[in-house]
């Protein structure tokens, strides 16, 4: 088997682990952020945060032109600790809430897949993540 791909993103939110948290984790705050750029936008959300539960995010560009569902299974879930879930095609992702002098540091561990390069792969969940810095900073939570 190829040797898999780990890519590592990180943010630091102004904010309390507890509304991160909420925020990261609640459909109608995920169709919010969950975007890698303008130009695209997440027109629904389920969640199930549970080992066990699934998640699917609908992400489609706002142009109708492509769409997919990302969605996963979770594996482990610590209250505002950590997040990690295996996404259908096998890839894993690790997600690590870290506090910091009131701020709340944010790692995602992810595994690339193949069908892009993983430099893209980076730049596109590190959009997502700053997307989502900016929505809980700029939004009374």
């Amino acid at each position: 088997m190829a040797q898999v791909t780990r890519i590592t993103v990180e943010a630091t939110v102004n904010a309390p682990v507890a509304k991160v948290w909420n925020a990261w984790n609640t459909p109608s705050d995920i169709m919010q952020w969950n975007t890698p750029d303008p130009s695209w936008h997440t027109p629904s959300s389920e969640n199930d945060l549970r080992v066990g539960g699934k998640f699917k995010n609908r992400m489609e560009a706002k142009d109708g032109s492509f769409g997919f569902d990302f969605e996963g299974i979770y594996d482990k879930v610590e209250l505002h600790k950590e997040i990690t879930y295996t996404m259908l095609d096998g890839r894993k992702a690790t997600t690590l809430f870290t506090i910091k002098n009131g701020k709340t540091n944010i790692v995602t561990t992810f595994d690339a897949e193949t069908e892009n390069d993983p430099e893209f792969q980076k730049q596109g969940w590190q959009a997502i993540l700053n997307n989502f810095v900016n929505y809980v900073e700029s939004t009374n939570l």
